[in-house]
């Protein structure tokens, strides 16, 4: 019989501690927590195989988790020396419990959580009576009401809100600490109210109906929209779904003997091997983690740098500050990895209620793996094992220039660093329309939720004017890479009139505004930036990195900025340089044209007699800059349709060029006007129709490869590649033209250079034929962002309007233009790939694609046996890492 439910804590513990497939991330870490015998509040987790269930019998329970459940509330109850639902005055009280979710690997924020649930207008008054604490009985039950109704009864947060303020108003109050327990019995009798009016029943008073209400409401929000764009962004599949968590509440809001807070164990934004974190005398999680009161250090060194007056915990709490801290130091040991931990103080007694592997910035995710290595925590191949690829890119793009003058409208806290510039946009709907549009938003909030998320994600910069380190705002804006200023309690927002204002000045939506992340500087305008400096902890890593990987890396570059930008992050070779790229400036674009519109040979070779010494050019400045290595030259390969005139004053400049009247070039730009141009006269199309053209730019290759090697005395080696062959004969005869221009030239030079001709694989039928076309071709380089539009039949230009939905409905798992899409696309990747070889054992392969920087897709490249990848220059470091990673993996 399968089971779904597995306690924790109190010497029961069910569950394997790193099962987080089974129990979540949360679940799997309570009970490795409870299993090294720290203080957990006891608690079971509905395993995640119940979230698939749930969804399959229409968002029903099935009737076998009744008893179980029951089971787990009954281990609660013995531990804890609680009753579910008691009201009597006596005692230990009526057990109250969290209901939270937690996937297997963490999502911070965008799932549903209710605390305090258990109490009811009978449940409150035994525990105001068995703690002796009226108003922190009111207060909790107060809380209760809200978070339900918002996460369980889905009725107006805002309402609930808006009925707090008014009462503080009423009673001359800033803060909720003000309020008295009379003052929360009243808000109470408010919020049945609203229940009523907003529900139209009043609220639950059963307490077994108050959590199976929660625990469907948790396994609910694995659905919500939110949840869904997260996993989206963050590439989690939609069928792992979420534990649900249950636990005794233990309670942080019971007087200046109690305490909440949230921790590091290291800085989660630097890396530094220092305690990092935030508390609240007096306070339950939620005010943390909302931003609600402004919390306080909790290291005496981090409130002294900060100038702060509260007192940390360090210096407030002392003795449970050291338990704290050996905990920490525990927990970090123990999970060998920096930990994101929550605790809570109950009257002087310590309890731990999560740790998770922290989410971190790039810069610090290397200091700490690095660091940790060098401890002798984790290996170097762990170390370079811990780094998520992808995250590097927060570190190859420029910074704000320290000499550059700031004009400084605010401050606030360095949230999330690094810096970015863009307007002020006041609203998540509107962050992500203007950013689609191609602008750089800064997206500004009073504080974010999890609602926020798509507009976080499209936003270059978040800013909020409530909030701290560990705020909403500040975790996921880390996790994204986005620089975060957070609690810049200056800042006065009107979201509804999108403009705030500070200092007397004003910032309305559209103002450019910069954010630098690491100072907490908010500043009017743009500010110039600097290049990143790559050494350190991230050279380190690369060395480390380079030992282990097998395949080669290579960028995808055109002009010399780009080569060398490529090389210094370490580049081995240019694996797709795209010739058509070279075409398009003012001069070069009329003689194309002339080119392209003339109608017989002569008026070719005219136009590309003009074009060879620019082409020339252009490949002695990138063989000098990448000297040594290989350079894959693809000839031209896009679509006529791009390069013909269609205003009259570009007929003019043509026609003056080629001596010919207008009217015949029009004639003649409709006769090669083509219905569907991407599948048209394009790539070795053109050369088989023109081979003049594919003449020229082979003989600009082999003149300047013979200039460059005279000149530096290290010859490059040039692979000519040959755009969309479909058949073994088209490859034939655009050798065959290579060769010959190689050898013309050879002869005039009296000197040679080794080269190689090869082909692009981004066609079904040049996969399925690889071993034919491998009898002339030296190597393949896989094409795949064409071979994905080819295999699936999907314009890539055009997918953005249903990919999302695809994605979201599980049709493709990830964007196939984005990540490679390995069942079908990959399957002909391996298919070529096995052919080729058999024909030519020692053909080089490759990738070039935009899938040749995405880190999935290298690891699949790594399983093929591919000799190298192609990327962009600035995914270089990101394709190197994640070469390394896929050859540990490869490994075992």
């Amino acid at each position: 019989m399968t089971r779904y439910v597995y306690r924790f804590g109190g010497g029961a513990n069910d569950g394997a501690a790193g099962d987080k497939t089974l129990l979540g991330g949360k679940g799997a870490n309570l009970d490795g927590m409870a299993s090294i015998g720290l203080p957990v509040p006891p608690g079971f987790t509905i395993a995640t195989t119940m979230c698939a269930r749930y969804y399959e019998e229409g968002e029903k329970f099935p009737e076998e988790l009744f008893a179980e459940v029951a089971n787990g509330i009954a281990h609660i109850e013995t531990v804890t020396d609680k009753k579910f639902g008691d009201a009597t005055p006596t005692g230990n009280g009526p057990l109250l419990v969290s209901v939270r979710s937690g996937a297997r690997v963490s999502m911070p924020g965008m799932m549903d959580t209710v605390l305090n649930l258990g109490l009811n207008d009978q449940t409150v008054e035994a525990l105001a009576a068995t703690s002796g604490d009226e108003r922190f009985a009111w207060d909790s039950y107060r809380r209760f009401i809200q978070m339900y109704s918002d996460v369980v009864l889905c009725l107006d947060h805002g309402a609930f809100e808006e009925a707090l303020e008014i009462a503080k108003e009423d009673r001359g109050f800033h803060l909720d600490t003000e309020m008295t327990a009379n003052d929360w019995k009243a808000l109470v009798a408010k919020y049945h109210e609203l229940v009523v009016e907003e529900w139209g029943k009043p609220f639950p008073q059963d307490v077994h109906d108050q959590l199976w209400g929660a625990v469907g409401a948790v396994f609910g929000s694995w659905q919500a929209e939110r949840a869904k764009v997260y996993r989206r962004l963050n590439n989690i599949p939609g069928d792992w779904g979420t534990a649900v968590n249950v636990q005794a509440m233990v309670f942080g809001n019971m007087g200046d003997t109690s305490a909440t807070g949230v921790a590091f164990t290291r800085d989660p934004a630097t890396g530094e091997n220092a305690y990092y974190g935030e508390f609240l005398i007096n306070a339950q999680g939620e005010d943390v983690v909302a931003g609600i009161r402004t919390p306080q250090y909790l290291t005496k060194d981090a409130r002294e740098t900060a100038h702060a007056k509260p007192l940390s915990m360090e210096e407030a709490m002392p003795v449970v500050y050291g338990e704290l801290a050996a905990v920490f130091d525990l927990l970090e040991r123990h999970y060998r990895d920096m930990q994101d931990i929550e605790f809570t103080v109950e009257r002087g007694k310590l309890w731990m209620l999560q740790t998770r592997t922290g989410k971190r910035t790039a810069k610090a995710a290397l200091k700490i793996a690095v660091d940790m290595a060098n401890e002798d925590l984790i290996t170097q191949e762990e170390a370079v094992a811990r780094v998520d690829p992808s995250a590097l890119d927060q570190l190859l793009h420029p910074t704000l220039d320290p000499d550059a003058h700031r004009d400084v409208l605010t401050k606030g806290l360095p949230a999330s660093p690094g810096a970015a510039s863009g307007i002020a946009v006041f609203d998540s709907d509107v962050a992500e329309k203007r950013a689609e549009m191609g602008e750089s938003v800064i997206l500004v909030r009073v504080e974010t939720s999890p609602e926020d998320i798509h507009g976080m994600h499209a936003a270059k910069g978040i800013l909020t004017a409530r909030g701290g380190m560990t705020s909403h705002a500040a975790v996921v804006a880390r996790g994204m890479g986005r620089p975060c200023v957070s609690g810049a309690g200056a800042l006065a927002i009107d979201a509804a009139a999108k403009v705030c204002r500070v200092a007397g000045r004003e910032i309305r939506e559209g103002d450019l505004i910069t954010l630098d992340g690491s100072t907490g500087e908010v500043m009017a305008g743009s500010v110039p930036t600097v290049q990143p400096e790559l050494a350190g902890d991230f050279g380190t890593l690369m060395v480390w990195a380079d030992k282990v990987r097998r395949m080669r890396v290579r960028a995808n570059a055109e002009t010399p900025h780009d080569c060398q930008v490529a090389r210094e992050f370490g580049a081995e070779g240019v694996g797709l340089c795209r010739t058509e790229h070279m075409f398009f400036d003012d001069k070069r674009i009329t003689w194309v044209r002339q080119m392209i519109l003339a109608e017989n040979e002569a008026g070719r070779r005219a136009a590309l007699d003009k074009l060879l010494p620019e082409q020339r050019g252009d490949f002695v400045s990138i063989f000098e800059v990448m000297t040594g290595l290989p350079v894959t030259i693809r000839l031209l390969d896009p679509p006529l349709h791009e390069f013909l005139p269609h205003a009259e004053e570009d007929f003019a400049s043509v026609a003056e060029a080629a001596g010919v009247g207008i009217e015949t070039l029009k004639r003649r730009a409709n006769e090669l006007h083509e219905f569907n141009p991407m599948l048209g006269h394009r790539g070795c199309r053109l050369g088989v129709t023109y081979p003049e053209i594919y003449e020229m730019q082979a003989r600009a290759i082999f003149e300047a490869a013979l200039e460059v090697g005279s000149k530096t005395g290290a010859a490059p080696f040039p692979e000519i590649m040959i755009p969309l062959v479909a058949t073994k004969r088209e490859l034939e005869l655009m050798k065959e033209v290579v060769d010959r221009t190689a050898q013309a030239v050879f002869k005039e030079q009296n000197a040679s250079v080794e080269y190689h001709v090869g082909t692009m694989i981004e066609l079904p039928r040049a996969a399925l034929k690889a071993g034919e076309i491998a009898e002339v071709g030296e190597f393949f380089s896989f094409g795949t962002n064409d071979l994905t539009q080819t295999t699936l039949g999907v314009s890539r230009d055009d997918a953005s309007r249903f990919l999302t939905t695809y994605v979201d409905k599980g049709i493709y798992a990830r964007d196939p233009f984005v990540s490679l899409d390995i069942e079908g696309v990959g399957e002909l990747v391996q298919i070529a790939a096995e052919r080729g070889r058999k024909t030519r054992p020692n053909i080089k392969l490759g990738i070039c694609g935009e899938h040749g920087g995405d880190p999935a897709s290298i690891t699949f490249c790594e399983s093929v046996g591919l000799d190298y990848v192609s990327a962009s220059p600035y995914r270089v470091p990101i394709a190197r890492l994640a070469a390394a990673q896929a050859a540990l993996k490869a490994r075992g």
